[in-house]
């Protein structure tokens, strides 16, 4: 094999191109692998956050205040739903709570006096019809033993006396017990009563209330769903709306480039439509990885997973719209004081 001989030019040659090849390769492998103190350049996505506002009763739509378009504030009145029926049901839950509570403080109070005295005038008249009887068969009995009375006469005096013994006893009890008063078992059944039908009444309450349709945060309005005078069945959407704040980006980074960020950090958002830069921070980066590769992970595609994270942004306005795709930069001091971190 032929030997080959380079002059001195073409040795320096060589060595300057492969210094330059060197120094290349390493500028390659930092922009790869995130390692450079340049600052870190990430995109994402204004996320997208809307609700979907709806009755939680079914009833007929009496007025929409809003139009597709409108911007609103928290606790706006957006809506109403014909509150008759509901109104109606709220007056008898009253009067079922003002039985119940004169059913219970008549158990509290227990009898009138005019009724106690009732059953102490019934224990006296016992008493005097059982005094008489007893006299009558006192009496039959002597007219018996003289032969004077039939059996017969001294045995229906025995009977009358042994029932108006049995209406004392009767009667002696109801005095006793009306002034007693009722049972605390009673009382206490009076309590549950009032008490469902406390329960009842604010159901009713809270019913009617939601014949109200309240903006739960201030956003605008995109799409309006029903007009006055529609039946609507509960949950049934009603508006769509926006939500203004917080504003959130989504956005990505590579696996080589995950130790440059953290929680906390503050990074710098802009949109593509305007040169206005906002103020964010990192508040969530997920976990785990998206579009990881199955089961073989080689040193290349381990380079294509990337995690998602959640960019809150502080000083957002209306030129940030959602579903706006955005630049998130994060300085190279913060980036490399978080690798170091990592390490």
């Amino acid at each position: 094999m032929k030997e080959i001989r380079l002059s001195g030019t073409a040795k320096r040659v060589l060595i300057v191109v492969a210094v330059i090849a060197a120094i290349g390769a390493g500028w390659l492998w930092t922009q790869r692998s995130g390692n450079g103190g340049e600052t870190l350049t990430l995109y994402g996505n204004v996320d997208i956050r809307e609700v979907q506002l709806a009755f939680r009763q079914s009833g007929r739509v009496a007025q929409m205040h809003f139009d597709e378009g409108d911007h609103i504030e928290a606790g706006a009145r957006m809506g109403t739903l014909d509150a008759q029926p509901f109104e109606e049901a709220l007056a008898a839950a009253d009067a079922a709570v003002a039985v119940a509570q004169a059913d219970l403080d008549k158990l509290r109070r227990g009898l009138r006096p005019q009724e106690i005295t009732q059953t102490q005038e019934a224990l006296n008249q016992a008493l005097a019809v059982a005094r008489d009887t007893a006299r009558n068969f006192d009496r039959q009995s002597q007219l018996l033993a003289s032969g004077a009375a039939s059996q017969k006469t001294a045995d229906a005096a025995r009977a009358a006396r042994d029932q108006a013994t049995a209406g004392v006893n009767a009667a002696r009890a109801a005095y006793s017990q009306a002034k007693e008063g009722f049972r605390q078992e009673d009382i206490a059944a009076g309590q549950a009563r009032l008490a469902a039908a406390q329960a009842a009444r604010a159901q009713a309450a809270t019913a009617l209330a939601d014949t109200t349709l309240l903006a739960p945060s201030t956003g605008t309005v995109i799409a309006r769903v029903r007009e006055p005078g529609s039946m609507v069945v509960s949950q049934s959407p009603i508006y769509s709306l926006s939500l203004d704040a917080p504003v959130y980006v989504r956005a990505y980074v590579g696996e080589p480039d995950l130790g440059r960020i953290a929680p906390g950090m503050r990074v710098r958002v802009r949109g593509d439509s305007s040169d206005k830069t906002y103020q964010g921070q990192i508040g969530f980066i997920s976990p785990r990885a998206e579009f990881t590769p199955k089961t073989v992970e080689t040193a290349d595609l381990r380079t294509d997973l990337v995690y998602r994270l959640r960019i809150v942004v502080n000083n957002a306005d209306t030129a940030l719209r959602q579903g706006m795709p955005v630049t998130i930069k994060v300085d190279a001091e913060q980036a490399a004081s978080a690798r170091a971190k990592g390490r």
